[in-house]
């Protein structure tokens, strides 16, 4: 009898996507715990383009986004009475190490995980590309993440506010990138690198330098009252 392959089981494209999802969170999570070695206690306080937190602060707020689940996420913002900065304040604290040098090592426990509040799994790659450069902006480190790994975070910010108003930001507007795919909306356009736009839907207006185009103006004034 002639032997007979058994017919291949594909994978949904729904798992193969989150995966590479991942994959692109674990390699950005590294790729900010490498660049944050050897940084003295005045770096490690810079304010970062997050609020009020340091750099040290962004750090320990990833380690705990890393850390907790759906379940934990709930009770904690019920415990918070669903005010989420309270919730964040509360779990950076609660990753926050000693020193500078254990936050990051702490950090760097959790650079392989994949938990997160929900299955949104592009919002939490965001969470690493947006925190990431809220840090090294301010401390003058060069690396950009790579636009494959940006290119989704921008598709996902612009269609929904979910972590952040992506949505809201770009109504109204034609964002296009200049170094890759993305593309959205319809309006006066803004042009620039994904990463920028992405950083742009975040509410970074350190940014808006960056882009250019009649749309800027709109940017610049929605981020200003935000």
């Amino acid at each position: 009898m002639p032997h007979t392959r058994p017919p291949e089981v594909p994978v949904p494209q729904a798992t193969t996507v989150r995966g590479a999802l991942w994959a692109a969170a674990h390699a950005e999570r590294a790729a900010l715990a490498d660049d944050l070695e050897g940084l003295d206690a005045a770096q490690w306080a810079t304010p970062s383009l997050c609020g009020r937190w340091t750099v040290e602060e962004v750090v320990a707020h990833l380690t705990a986004a890393a850390s907790v689940g759906r379940l934990r996420w709930l009770r904690s913002m019920a415990g918070a009475r669903f005010d989420a900065d309270l919730h964040n304040d509360r779990r950076l604290a609660e990753h926050r190490g000693a020193t500078p040098a254990q936050t990051l090592e702490r950090f760097r426990r959790v650079t392989t995980r994949t938990t997160g509040p929900s299955g949104h799994t592009a919002a939490w790659l965001g969470e690493v590309v947006v925190h990431a450069q809220d840090v090294r902006r301010p401390l003058g480190l060069p690396r950009t993440p790579p636009v494959g790994a940006v290119t989704p975070v921008a598709a996902f910010f612009a269609g929904r506010d979910f972590t952040v108003p992506g949505r809201s930001t770009a109504q109204g507007l034609r964002l296009e990138a200049t170094d890759g795919p993305f593309a959205a909306g319809a309006g006066p356009l803004v042009r620039g690198t994904t990463l920028a736009l992405v950083m742009a839907m975040a509410g970074r207006r350190a940014y808006l330098d960056d882009l250019e185009g009649p749309g800027v103006a709109t940017l610049r004034t929605r981020l200003a009252d935000g």
